[in-house]
């Protein structure tokens, strides 16, 4: 698709200083740079990513990105999600037609990871949301409520989210679920057309998206599809000082 047709793409990554189980998370350093930064330099190298864009709502973290040229927006603290982060700094951008919301936590994402996911919306007009799965390699992940798993129709569209394991393997011992069925895990990775992500923000919170803790799920009890990639490619999402080290010793291995 010729760069005069193809829709205009904006990466937002919501970066919240506060956080329970890990105090100024994006600030966090990694081979010298905070962590955002990483996620920042990142997500501008997909070469489906027009712009990139940190939206926080602390100063220290914009005068943390400063110095290596990041443009960042400064958003409301009383916004209670990334999503909310993300709509809120999409509202002043009206040429933008498609939305990337990167996670703040994700310093190791690769780039060919956002194309993905941002590719079927670019290449069809009637997909409204995007997402990634990868197909899980690990069967003791299936009984980790922080691995969010994912059921897809013969389209590739979501079905359900669940921090269960899903599907359920009836007749089938458990220690069989992941030689009998394929499981996919879910990568905290969307894009969204810019016109249903303010739809989508504006739609009020649904009985099973505050069951899991998924917000993704009021995108389904609403109604609406959510398109899901399969990807090859992995990443460690920073939720825990275990998770930090990892990645840092990740880091530290490619140097």
């Amino acid at each position: 698709m010729s760069g005069l047709t193809r829709p205009k793409v904006v990466a937002i990554i919501p970066a919240r200083y506060a956080s329970t189980r890990l105090p100024a998370k994006p600030l966090a350093d990694i081979a010298g740079k905070p962590m955002v930064q990483h996620v920042y330099e990142r997500a501008a190298r997909a070469k489906l990513v027009d712009e990139v864009i940190i939206a926080t709502d602390d100063e220290r973290i914009v005068a943390a990105v400063k110095p290596y040229g990041s443009r960042v927006v400064m958003t409301p603290a009383a916004l209670q999600t990334g999503s909310d982060r993300i709509a809120h700094v999409a509202r002043t951008l009206p040429d933008a037609d498609i939305i990337v919301n990167v996670q703040g936590d994700e310093p190791l994402l690769a780039p060919e990871m956002v194309d993905e996911a941002v590719r079927p919306l670019v290449e069809n007009s009637e997909i409204v949301a995007g997402t990634l799965v990868r197909q899980m390699d690990d069967a003791a992940d299936l009984t980790n409520p922080g691995i969010v798993k994912v059921v897809l129709d013969r389209a590739g569209f979501a079905l359900y989210f669940s921090r269960s394991p899903i599907p359920f393997g009836r007749d089938i011992p458990r220690a069989e679920w992941a030689e009998k069925h394929r499981y996919y895990k879910h990568i905290g990775l969307y894009v969204f057309r810019r016109a249903f992500l303010l739809t989508f923000a504006a739609l009020p919170q649904t009985m099973l998206e505050q069951a899991e803790k998924l917000e993704q799920l009021r995108i389904l009890e609403h109604g609406y599809r959510i398109k899901a990639t399969v990807t090859t490619y992995d990443s460690i999402p920073v939720d825990t000082q275990a998770d930090l080290e990892k990645v840092r010793e990740t880091f530290r291995k490619h140097a």
